[in-house]
């Protein structure tokens, strides 16, 4: 396993964040700096998510489409794309198959 495909020198909360009766599990991943991540799985579904802060959502494996808030266009992404939502926000997901994935906060 590659640095690229980890984080190091992490703290991970042990309890699970579960929504939606469990089509999304993610976890935790708090960084030295005060930085906070979480890293999931979304089975294949059609969601709507609320933003507070900012996100980047990054696709680890697997495929999605997303609309966000205010736009009509539906875009997908695969393994190796991430899309940016604003903060105080929300967007569409339709995942086409499992999706892994990262958010970045911020």
């Amino acid at each position: 396993m590659s640095a690229a495909d980890r984080f190091d020198g992490v703290s991970v909360v042990k309890k699970a964040n579960v929504y939606f009766d469990g089509k999304c599990v993610s976890h935790t991943v708090q960084f030295a700096d005060g930085t906070r991540k979480s890293v999931g799985v979304i089975l294949p579904s059609s969601l709507v998510f609320n933003t507070g802060a900012p996100e980047i959502m990054e696709v680890i494996d697997g495929r999605c489409r997303v609309k966000l808030a205010g736009s009509d266009a539906v875009v997908e992404y695969a393994a190796g794309q991430s899309f940016n939502v604003p903060g105080n926000s929300s967007f569409d997901i339709e995942t086409l198959e499992t999706l892994h994935y990262v958010c970045h906060f911020g």
